[in-house]
């Protein structure tokens, strides 16, 4: 893609996984460590970005001159989502068809700047979305986002799967929600299992790219506009995060590494 060096998939099997939140904090946590990062919002019946970076309701992205949208810019991320486009209020009742017009419009028409990564928020599932991007453009790594409970970890082996069979490589898992942290006595307990992350990734042999805890802080900074990333960059979540993003691009520099050249002799 134009403007774009490398593409990041983060995605799941299913909702409620906090896919949206992984993404944003890597996306920043990216940033943070000098690259240009861009944030592509493609779930285009519940886009959620625009909320979490605390792009304000009605702002709309402006026109370039040769057709294209200019992407919004928050917390130094450049970001495009249907949210920038319409009334967050209004349900989008539309068939697949439209759906997918929608996300090849954002993915073909948004002007990105020099990036070194796109991290594109998925939808849940493994649908017409998820088919378009690995069809239209050359996706450097998917990032599966997970609880360890068992119901979970169902659905994150079909994203897996799906990612395997259009040639996308699995860059690891990210295991959300992997213990409840009490912030006012200190008590840790694994309410949606243990090992759950562990378990996949052996099974893939891909990697656990980091462990996340269920904190309200997390819930509250992202709500809010502004994740934990920027407002505690010093906090064991933030440093959590800095560490996905360093294994997330020494992967990505791995894979260019192993990609084979061609080479020309006379």
């Amino acid at each position: 893609m134009e403007g774009v060096k490398h593409i990041i998939a983060v995605a799941s099997g299913k909702g409620g996984v906090g896919k949206s939140t992984v993404t944003v904090n890597l996306a920043l946590a990216l940033s943070a460590q000098g690259y240009r990062v861009g944030v592509l919002d493609a779930d285009i019946y519940g886009p959620s970005q625009a909320q979490m970076l605390g792009v304000a309701e009605g702002v709309r992205p402006q026109a370039s001159g040769d057709d294209k949208f200019l992407p919004l810019e928050a917390h130094g991320l450049q970001a495009m989502s249907m949210a920038f486009m319409v009334n967050t209020r209004e349900a989008m009742v539309w068939r697949g068809p439209m759906v997918v017009g929608a996300f090849q419009q954002m993915l073909n028409q948004t002007q990105w700047d020099n990036l070194d990564f796109l991290l594109i928020d998925m939808p849940p599932g493994t649908g017409d979305i998820q088919l378009t991007l690995a069809q239209k453009v050359a996706v450097s790594g998917a990032v599966i986002v997970t609880t360890p409970q068992d119901i979970a970890l169902l659905d994150a082996r079909k994203g897996i799967e799906m990612f395997r069979k259009v040639n996308v490589p699995v860059l690891g898992v990210v295991e959300n929600m992997s213990l409840y942290h009490c912030e006012k006595c200190g008590h840790e307990a694994p309410i949606f299992g243990a090992g759950g992350g562990d378990r996949i990734a052996e099974e893939y042999e891909t990697e656990v790219l980091g462990r996340l805890p269920l904190t309200l802080s997390i819930r509250e900074l992202t709500d809010s506009g502004r994740p934990s990333v920027v407002s505690e960059p010093e906090g064991s979540v933030s440093q959590t995060f800095a560490a996905i993003a360093t294994r997330v691009a020494q992967s990505v520099d791995d894979q260019n590494k192993e990609s084979p050249t061609i080479s020309f002799s006379e």
